[in-house]
């Protein structure tokens, strides 16, 4: 395709016709991104279309290169402020030049770009009108129609809007199977199994993201990424990780699969892992575009909180709470309450902690989110229990099991049933948690932080982290000390 659009290029350069030469070279920079990832690349074809184009009378050639530009940079992190400028003038010069299609891609691009910066309402109202058009069979060409309703959804995946990105991707797999475009089909059908993951409607995401990922790797090997990154999502909620870190290696670049390896990294106790991964994804995303820093404000508190870097998730926390006033969302504002509560459960805060907790599993089953309601009540019970509300805790220990089971979410279900054990009768009088016990019986047997890091599978920061914690809640001051006032109690 790439070297079939240049010929086409330099046909047209050749004859004098730089209209047609400025459209093929921003459909070239939009393919050399899709197909290539070559960004730097796209940008040179961008502004040679933009020089053909200088001094001519605007055009929708000149419009429809505003839309590659524009949506490289909402969909690959670039300036926000930049791209609703390019969105804008899409729109205007659509309008002027009555190109429908292109009034409606330009309006679409201008509804994400204020999503991205918290204008929800407006945002969210220009792109579904935009949609509607398409759907409703107003707009002429098959890839515009489905480029409108996209930009929606991706729209919705960002501040989380499930259940508006679930009705979209019905409607637009209604409009693919009446128009016999299977490709589109699959590609909606990845979409909306993301939906599904979220809801825990686990066993039709999987068949759904299977059968989009084998399909597209042979029609459209570029789109089948959307379905890659979203499985193993579900492979790491399943809790099978190492299929998890294939897919999301498969998926590499992508900013879902970023952030899905750094939620791997805290499923494998490598806190400075997530934390590198959330930094990763905040230096790509730009500062005006709030909505969509907060996935990976979220991963960042919570990775800097397991480390003990209080002051950094403090300051880490600021910057979430701060994006989700912009776009509050319920699941969002549930992210946000959900570090509040670790971050003061981890200074010892417990009446906070509580709080903070008890109303991210509410926001969480308000949401439709069952996985991330378990997960909150499973802080909320440890939190409980420190603060020595053990039957409180366990009944939220065994909801979070009951949860996890149905769902098949094999690790988190495994650490909900350790939890409940311990609270049912395990260790009443130890102040320690489960892996501290493990950890300290290790160093009660000789072990050095690195080998028991090694046994564990754990990272040696944590493993440090694990140390102090013990000698903090004994308050001892040596390794020995703490073995010996462990017997003393009967912790081990």
């Amino acid at each position: 395709m790439l070297d079939a659009r240049q010929r086409a290029y330099r046909a047209y350069r050749d004859e004098g016709s730089l209209r047609d030469a400025a459209r093929v070279a921003g459909w070239l920079g939009t393919d050399l991104v899709d197909f290539r990832g070559e960004l730097a690349v796209a940008e040179g074809w961008f502004r040679r279309g933009r020089s053909l184009l200088a001094g001519l009378e605007a055009s929708p050639e000149l419009g429809w290169l505003c839309v590659h530009e524009a949506e490289k940079l909402l969909l690959y992190g670039g300036d926000v402020v930049e791209a609703r400028s390019l969105a804008e003038q899409a729109h205007e010069l659509g309008q002027e030049c009555g190109d429908f299609d292109l009034e409606m891609m330009g309006l679409a691009m201008v509804g994400l770009a204020a999503v991205l910066v918290g204008e929800l309402d407006d945002g969210t109202a220009r792109l579904s009108e935009a949609a509607a058009a398409a759907l409703a069979e107003e707009m002429s060409q098959a890839w515009a129609v489905y480029w409108c309703v996209c930009l929606l959804i991706y729209g919705c995946e960002v501040v989380r809007d499930h259940d508006r990105a679930a009705q979209w991707c019905r409607g637009l797999q209604q409009w693919s199977e009446r128009r016999g475009l299977e490709a589109f089909s699959r590609s909606c059908r990845a979409y909306h199994a993301g939906v599904s993951v979220w809801r825990g409607e686990w066993d039709e995401a999987e068949s759904e993201l299977v059968a989009a990922a084998e399909r597209l790797s042979e029609v459209r090997p570029p789109w089948a990424i959307e379905a890659w990154v979203r499985l193993g999502d579900l492979r790491r909620r399943q809790g099978r990780l190492d299929e998890a870190a294939e897919l999301f290696e498969q998926a590499a670049g992508h900013p879902l699969a970023v952030l899905g390896a750094g939620e791997l990294c805290l499923d494998r106790d490598d806190a400075a892992g997530a934390r590198d991964r959330a930094r990763e994804c905040l230096r790509e995303v730009s500062t005006e575009a709030v909505a969509a820093r907060v996935a990976a404000l979220d991963l960042l508190v919570r990775a800097v909180t397991m480390l003990g870097d209080l002051g950094g998730a403090e300051q880490a926390l600021g910057e979430l709470r701060a994006a989700v006033a912009a776009a509050p969302t319920e699941p969002l504002r549930a992210s946000a309450v959900y570090c509040e509560g670790l971050l003061a459960a981890a200074k010892g805060e417990h009446d906070d902690a509580r709080v903070g907790l008890e109303d991210a599993v509410r926001l969480y089953q308000r949401s439709g989110a069952p996985f991330e309601q378990a997960r909150a009540r499973i802080a909320l019970a440890r939190s409980l229990a420190e603060a020595g509300r053990r039957v409180d805790a366990l009944g939220h220990a065994r909801a979070a099991l009951d949860t996890l089971e149905r769902l098949g979410a094999r690790g988190e279900a495994d650490a909900a049933a350790a939890l409940a054990r311990e609270l049912e009768g395990g260790n009443p009088g130890s102040p320690l948690t489960s892996r501290e016990r493990e950890v300290l019986r290790l160093v009660a047997n000789g072990r050095t932080n690195k080998a028991i890091a090694e046994q564990l599978v754990l990272s040696e920061h944590t493993v440090n982290r694990h140390v102090t914690n013990i000698l903090t809640k004994l308050g001892v001051g040596t390794r020995s000390a703490a073995v010996a006032e462990a017997m003393r109690r009967g912790v081990l």
